[in-house]
């Protein structure tokens, strides 16, 4: 009876880790539809394109915008799920959301072992400095400089920017991309390496902040939806429903009341 009831016993285990296994997965497009609920990964520290405001607990900006028409378009609710930049690849990989909308820029790299959506919005990196200073940058030359003091939040796009195109700058990692400006803008770091998105709208938030080569940035990007990859059905319905909000004007009306 023992040698019978043991290999019994350890096919339920089995059996038990398989469906454990399962449920932690990455969702399917008929699994997300069947559950009623989009997880949204979004590390909330981006305006203006995902930022969580800390006094009303909810998600604002262009991004915010997409992940509520996106849940809208696929018929079921949006919950988010924070995230941080240093952890977005990992947590993409550990299944911890369906999508990532955060103002995420298409790489290369990430297109390598994660799935990314058609591009959304033109932009590229550049720099906010302290009020005062702007005269002193004209060209990406004047930042690599060891007496310019950088300033980057971890593991995103501007990391590896600033580590890149401006090694000879005394660089400062910190941990809160939302506190980057605030900190520039009080003279504690000279520079911030950040994108002509995130730029135009602290420049018209912050009196102590400049952007003098916001019209002249330095690469040339687009952002994109973030997805595990394996699931070509939910990857075409998100570049299906983003066609349809660049067709319709929606998209337009979320960049002039956000960005421009």
């Amino acid at each position: 009876m023992k040698k019978i009831i043991f290999p019994l016993a350890l096919a339920a285990m089995a059996m038990a880790v398989s469906t454990v296994s399962m449920d932690a997965s990455a969702r399917s497009l008929a699994q997300i539809k069947e559950s009623g609920v989009l997880k949204v990964g979004s590390t909330g520290d981006y305006k203006p394109m995902s930022y969580l405001n800390k006094e009303t607990g909810k998600y604002e900006g262009f991004d915010a915008e997409m992940a509520e028409s996106l849940a809208k378009y696929l018929g079921v609710k949006l919950e988010y799920v924070p995230t941080k930049w240093k952890t977005l690849q990992q947590d993409t990989m550990d299944d911890k959301f369906d999508v990532g909308i955060s103002g995420i820029t298409v790489t290369d790299a990430r297109k390598k072992v994660m799935t990314m959506s058609d591009g959304y919005l033109t932009f590229g990196k550049t720099i906010l400095v302290t009020k005062g200073k702007e005269g002193q940058f004209k060209s990406l030359a004047d930042v690599n400089k060891p007496e310019v003091r950088v300033m980057y939040n971890p593991g995103g796009t501007n990391e590896k920017f600033a580590k890149e195109s401006t090694p000879k700058a005394q660089l400062t990692m910190h941990e809160h991309n939302a506190e980057i400006p605030g900190l520039v803008g009080e003279g504690k770091a000279d520079v911030m390496i950040t994108e002509t998105m995130e730029a135009r709208r602290y420049v018209r938030d912050n009196p102590k902040l400049a952007a003098p080569l916001v019209d002249k940035p330095f690469t040339e990007n687009h952002f994109g939806v973030l997805m595990k990859q394996g699931y070509p059905k939910l990857e075409e319905a998100v570049n299906d429903w983003m066609k349809k909000v660049k067709a319709d004007g929606t998209m337009d009306k979320w960049e002039n009341h956000y960005i421009k």
